[in-house]
């Protein structure tokens, strides 16, 4: 039997541009980072994305064996996410324009967020802090920073010092940044005026009379800053030094950027060994934006009430879809490239359902042994998803030259490619497995017994477009057609 144990695994880094073999702290365990939403809005698609990214990486990790504790956030103190220091907070914002109060916006749409992230089948993390449960201890990681001299309170608010800071450490070592060149380009925006350069950022803002969400500190009522709530909560549960820390390609500056400088200034330590981040999702080649009408939310994938797509996708083509680029890659989501990662989704589960039922021989053809360490070794290499992909059809293949008597696989040999492709698919790319009401099954079975009959007639009518839409339609729904010279049957 195929050991898969002691699998090498090689992350890129990108605090120096290169992949280097991952070494955990602990031997066996590893502690991540994510950095989550901040809940004022519905999750939009590139952030799904970007879940979804470090959601495989979670499940392989765990699929090798370690213990994972995996620690992703919820933003619900509603910071000013491109200007930390100035404006109205997007929660209060969001809470005035629904005339709610801020919690029940965070409540919506925290809820909104677990819904669409259970419908693509993310694992939860094991922990999700939100950061309004974590004030006191970001009230103390703003006191020790105080107290190692790289922050400073002026009128009721703290800074963080980023030039003294800089003087002996690199301020910009993630995202390449000079900071002389930050010092430059920086505009200067009302309220700037109490820093001491303008680069400083925010640890404790203090509220104006109209600001809603405010909590005591011992400098002022206020709220704060939104880099330190990932300092905060990523060292209280995971240490001052740990793994992995992920997030969108955007957060690599200014937020991570923050997050270095303040684990540095207090605990002597960047705090992280492994630094990802996933790029960016486009739509039809642009840039998603609410504000040029080129954006689509996730649900409006699933229910087909969106200027975009032809017709509905499940959230299993859907999750394939965005598996068929590295997290490292620009994904462009269209309409044509869903369509055809529906087709391979298709071929892919009629596979694996072949594979249930091909007949051993005494002796096999194929070395099964060498094609799974090449499906590890995708995975190893970076959590390279679309690579995998590519392997686990080459699966496929083998399924479908045994099955027609083409080569031949042993017993042991055929149990191996099954738990392989069935390990990949649904334990670590995390496509959900189709599931069926059985109280509602001879119902169902009528339906697409129906539907079949309308597909065989339009097939004998040479309607092929809609006998493939039927295919397609009822593939979507996790139901796979399989034709042969006894007619056609259908599996769940």
């Amino acid at each position: 039997m195929y050991k898969f144990e002691n699998q090498k695994v090689s992350i890129y880094n990108s605090l120096n541009g290169k992949k280097e073999l991952f070494i955990p702290i602990n031997k066996g365990a590893v502690g991540m980072y994510v950095c989550g939403p901040t809940v004022y809005s519905n999750v939009h698609l590139g952030n799904v994305r970007t879940f979804m990214s470090f959601d495989v990486i979670y499940r392989y990790l765990l699929h090798l064996g370690f213990k994972v504790r995996y620690v992703r956030n919820i933003t619900d103190v509603g910071h000013i996410v491109d200007d930390v220091d100035d404006g109205e907070d997007k929660i209060a914002k969001k809470a005035r324009l629904e005339k709610l109060e801020p919690m029940e916006i965070v409540q919506k749409y925290t809820t909104d967020f677990h819904f669409i992230l259970n419908h693509f089948n993310l694992f939860s993390p094991s922990i999700e802090p939100t950061a309004t449960g974590h004030l006191i201890e970001q009230i103390e990681y703003i006191k020790k920073l105080i107290s190692n001299g790289f922050a400073y309170e002026v009128n009721g608010s703290v800074y963080f010092d980023v030039l003294k800071y800089n003087k002996d450490h690199n301020y910009g070592k993630l995202s390449g940044r000079n900071i002389e060149e930050l010092l430059d380009n920086t505009r200067i925006l009302d309220g700037q005026s109490d820093k001491k350069n303008p680069q400083d950022f925010a640890l404790w803002k203090k509220a104006d009379p109209q600001h809603i969400m405010r909590w005591p500190s011992p400098w002022s009522d206020g709220f704060p800053g939104w880099h330190l709530e990932c300092s905060a909560m990523s060292t209280k549960y995971l240490g001052t030094n740990f793994d992995i820390h992920g997030g969108g390609m955007d957060l690599k500056f200014p937020h991570h950027e923050c997050e270095i400088a303040q684990n540095q200034a207090c605990n002597q330590t960047d705090g992280v060994n492994y630094w990802m981040h996933a790029n960016m999702l486009t739509l039809n080649g642009k840039k998603m934006s609410k504000s040029t009408d080129n954006n689509i939310l996730p649900h409006e994938i699933f229910s087909g009430e969106n200027k975009t797509l032809t017709k509905t996708y499940s959230p299993a083509v859907a999750r394939f879809f965005m598996m068929q680029a590295h997290y490292r890659s620009i994904l462009d989501f269209s309409d044509d490239a869903i369509t055809a990662a529906e087709k391979g989704f298709i071929r892919l589960q009629e596979g694996l359902k072949i594979v249930e039922n091909i007949t051993p021989s005494k002796t096999s053809t194929i070395d099964v042994a060498a094609w799974v360490q090449q499906c590890y070794d995708a995975m190893n290499d970076d959590f390279n998803t679309p690579i995998l992909i590519a392997h686990l059809f080459e699966g496929i293949k083998y399924v479908n030259v045994v099955n027609d008597k083409k080569e031949q696989l042993t017993a042991t040999d055929i149990e191996l490619l099954k738990n392989t492709l069935n390990a990949f698919v649904y334990d670590v790319l995390g496509i959900p497995k189709n599931t069926t009401n059985t109280n509602n099954t001879k119902q169902l079975e009528g339906a697409i017994g129906m539907l079949i009959k309308m597909r065989d007639e339009a097939r004998a009518n040479k309607n092929w477009a809609l006998s493939d839409e039927i295919r397609d339609e009822l593939a979507a729904a996790g139901i796979v057609l399989k034709d042969s010279k006894e007619g056609t049957q259908f599996s769940f």
